[in-house]
C-alpha cells in the first residue's frame, strides 16, 4: 500500500447565525448535522448538506453553555446558565424535554457511549448523573470546592472525569461513586477535560495556557504542552487517538501530534478567542466556535495514514474471536483505520444497504482497533517490566559494590 500524503487542514465552510459567542460544537454520528450552543440562549442545528436550512432552537432562558449529540444522533442535550438541561429532537419541530439539573449554571453535558446515561457539571460545584430515559436523577459527585467546568464518561462508561476551578481534575468510579484520584498539577483553573479514545489517558486544558495528558492507570503525567499564548478553552481527541486539537483565547486552533509529542499545525480562522472545538466521530472533519459568533468546519486531511504499515509495526498476530466484546469495554479505540466513503454524494438510492455495509466495515475496523490497542498495551507493559528489571539489577550492583568497599 502506498503511503498516503498528509495535507494541511483546510477550512471547509463557516456558519453564521448565532448572535453572540459560540460556546460549544458537536457533530452527529453520521456527520449530517452539527450542533452549536451560544451565549445568545439558542441552540443551532446546521445541516452539513449544501443548501439545507439550519434550525434555531429556542427554549433556554439564558446562555447555552454546552451541547452534545447522543451516540445514535437522535437526541441533542444542552446545558444552560438557566440551570436546566434540555433534550432536543434535532428535527424541524425541535421538540424538547426540560429538567432543572442544578442550582447554578450547567457548564457541561455528556452522554455515556451506550446512550443510556447523561453526566452534567455545574457552578454549584457538583457533577450529577441522570438516566436519559425520563431524566431520572441517579447520583451526585460533590468533592470539588469550586465551579465544575466539564465532566465526561470514559469510553467504557466505568469512569467519570471532571475538571474544576479548584485547579483539580478528578477521576471517579461510576459504580462505587468514589473519587479514585485527584490530579493537582494545574497552575490555573481547568476549563476542559476529555478521555483518550482508548480510555487509558485524559487530556486537560487550563487557564495557565497548558494542555496536559495524564495516564489514568498509573496516575502520572505523560505529556505537557505549552503551545498557546493564552487560556486554553477546549480540546478534542482525534478518534485514532494520535492527535489532539485545542482552542484558545489566543484565537488559534492547534493540532498536536501525540505520538511525536509535538505541535503539528496552528490554524488561524477566528477573530478573537476560539472557544470550542470538536472532531467528528470519524475524524475526517472538526468544527470550532468562537467569540466572533462563527462556527467553522475544517477538513482534517492529516489523518490519512498508511494502515498497512501501521498494522505491520504493531505486529498484530492476534485473531478476532469471541473475546472481542469483553475487550471492547476495556479499550474502545486503537489506531483507527481511515474509513473510506462507500457512497457517491449524487446517489441516494441503495443508501440503507450502503449504510449496513459501512456499519459492518466500521465494526470490523473497531475489532482491529481493539487488537492493535491490546498489542500496544502489552508492548507498554513489557517496557515497564524491562525498566523494573533494569532497576533491580542496578540496585544489586550497588549492594555488591558497597559490600566490596
Amino acid at each position: 500500500m502506498a503511503a498516503a500524503c498528509l495535507e494541511d487542514p483546510s477550512l471547509e465552510r463557516h456558519f453564521k447565525g448565532h448572535r453572540d459567542a459560540v460556546t460549544s460544537v458537536d457533530f452527529s454520528l453520521n456527520k449530517k448535522q452539527l450542533a452549536s450552543g451560544s451565549m445568545d440562549s439558542c441552540l443551532m442545528i446546521w445541516s452539513m448538506r449544501p443548501q439545507m436550512r439550519a434550525y434555531r432552537f429556542v427554549g433556554h432562558k439564558d446562555a447555552v453553555m454546552c451541547v452534545q449529540f447522543s451516540p445514535s444522533g437522535h437526541l441533542v442535550a444542552s446545558g444552560s446558565r438557566d440551570k436546566t438541561v434540555r433534550l432536543w429532537i434535532p428535527s424541524v419541530k425541535g421538540e424538547s424535554t426540560v429538567f432543572k439539573a442544578h442550582t447554578a449554571t450547567v457548564r457541561s453535558v455528556h452522554f455515556s457511549s451506550d446512550g443510556q446515561s447523561l453526566v452534567t457539571a455545574s457552578d454549584d460545584k457538583t457533577v450529577k448523573v441522570w438516566t436519559v430515559h425520563r431524566q431520572k436523577f441517579l447520583f451526585s459527585l460533590s468533592q470539588h470546592i469550586n465551579w465544575v467546568r466539564c465532566a465526561k464518561f470514559s469510553p467504557d462508561g466505568r469512569l467519570i472525569v471532571s475538571a474544576s476551578d479548584d485547579k483539580t481534575v478528578k477521576l471517579w468510579d461510576k459504580t462505587s461513586r468514589e473519587c479514585i484520584h485527584s490530579f493537582c498539577e494545574h497552575g490555573g483553573f481547568v476549563n476542559h477535560v476529555d478521555f483518550h479514545p482508548s480510555g487509558t489517558c485524559i487530556a486537560a486544558a487550563g487557564t495557565d495556557n497548558t494542555v496536559k495528558v495524564w495516564d489514568v492507570r498509573m496516575n502520572r503525567l505523560l505529556q505537557h504542552y505549552q503551545v498557546h499564548s493564552a487560556v486554553v478553552n477546549s480540546l478534542s481527541f482525534h478518534p485514532s487517538g494520535n492527535y489532539l486539537v485545542t482552542a484558545s483565547n489566543d484565537s488559534t486552533l492547534k493540532i498536536l501530534d501525540l505520538l511525536e509529542g509535538r505541535l503539528l499545525y496552528t490554524l488561524h480562522g477566528h477573530q478573537g478567542p476560539a472557544t470550542c472545538v470538536a472532531f467528528s466521530r470519524t475524524g475526517d472533519l472538526f468544527a470550532s466556535g468562537g467569540s466572533d459568533e462563527q462556527v467553522m468546519v475544517w477538513k482534517t486531511n492529516f489523518d490519512a495514514a498508511d494502515y498497512g504499515d501501521v498494522l505491520k509495526t504493531q505486529k498484530s498476530g492476534a485473531s478476532v474471536d469471541g473475546t472481542h466484546h469483553s475487550l471492547q469495554s476495556e479499550m474502545d479505540c486503537g489506531v483507527h483505520l481511515k474509513k473510506t466513503k462507500t457512497q457517491d454524494p449524487g446517489r441516494n438510492h441503495q443508501q440503507q444497504e450502503e449504510e449496513t455495509i459501512a456499519n459492518t466495515l466500521e465494526h470490523i475496523v473497531g475489532q482491529l482497533d481493539v487488537l492493535t490497542q491490546t498489542v500496544s498495551i502489552l508492548e507498554q507493559r513489557l517496557t515497564l517490566t524491562e525498566d523494573k528489571l533494569k532497576e533491580c539489577l542496578e540496585n544489586q550492583q550497588k549492594i555488591i559494590q558497597n559490600k566490596v568497599n
